[in-house]
C-alpha cells in the first residue's frame, strides 16, 4: 500500500516537474498555437462581412487561461508567426502569410497575444475570491474586449466605415456566438482544474 502510494506521489512529482521543464513548456506552447490553427480552420464565412465566424476566439481565451499570461502571449505570438511564413494556420477561407496579416482581419489577429496574456492574469487574480467557472468566465468576458476592440477599429481604419457599419460587420454578428465561446472556456477550464485538484 505504502509503496503504491510512493508511486503515485512519485508519477504527479514527475508529470508536476514536465510542466515546469523549458521542453515541456515549449512543447505546450507548440501544441496551443497547433490548436487554435485547428480551430481557425472551424470556419463559416458570412455575406455581409469579410471577417469569417470562427473559434479562434475560445481556443485563444482557453489557452490564455490554461497556461497563463505568459506562455499564453508566447503561444500566440508563435501562431502569429507560423502564419507569416505561410503555414495554413489561418481560417481557409483567407489568402494567408503576410498578406492575410495585412487584412481585414489583422486587428483580430494581431489582438490574440493580449488576449491570452488578459485571460490567464484575470483569471488567476480572480480565483482567488470566486469559484473557477465564475473566475473562468469574467476571464473570458474581460479577454474578449480587445479582441473586439482591435478587430473592429482595424478594419473600420482599413474600411473607412462608419461606426455604424462597424458595428455591424465586425462585432454585432459575433456577439452570440461570443457568448457561447465564453461559456465554453469557462466550463472547461473549471473542468480541467477540478480534475487536476482531484
Amino acid at each position: 500500500m505504502q509503496s503504491a502510494t510512493s508511486s503515485q506521489l512519485g508519477l504527479t512529482h514527475r508529470t508536476g516537474s514536465l510542466q515546469e521543464s523549458l521542453s515541456g513548456k515549449v512543447l505546450l506552447t507548440v501544441a496551443a498555437s497547433a490548436f487554435v490553427a485547428i480551430c481557425a480552420h472551424i470556419s463559416l464565412p458570412l455575406p455581409f462581412t469579410p471577417v469569417p465566424l470562427t473559434l479562434q476566439n475560445f481556443a485563444v481565451i482557453l489557452i490564455g487561461m490554461l497556461l497563463g499570461p505568459v506562455a499564453g502571449f508566447s503561444a500566440m505570438v508563435l501562431y502569429l508567426a507560423e502564419g507569416a511564413m505561410g503555414l495554413p494556420v489561418f481560417t481557409p477561407h483567407s489568402i494567408g502569410g503576410i498578406a492575410h496579416l495585412l487584412g481585414p482581419n489583422a486587428g483580430y489577429l494581431f489582438s490574440y497575444p493580449l488576449a491570452a496574456a488578459t485571460a490567464g492574469w484575470a483569471v488567476r487574480a480572480m480565483q482567488r475570491i470566486t469559484t473557477p467557472f465564475r473566475a473562468g468566465l469574467a476571464a473570458a468576458t474581460l479577454a474578449s474586449a480587445p479582441i473586439f476592440i482591435l478587430g473592429a477599429g482595424w478594419l473600420a481604419h482599413l474600411l473607412h466605415t462608419s461606426a455604424a457599419a462597424t458595428w455591424t460587420m465586425a462585432i454585432a454578428p459575433f456577439l452570440p456566438g461570443e457568448v457561447v465561446k465564453i461559456t465554453a472556456a469557462a466550463g472547461i477550464f473549471s473542468s480541467i482544474k477540478r480534475w487536476r485538484q482531484s
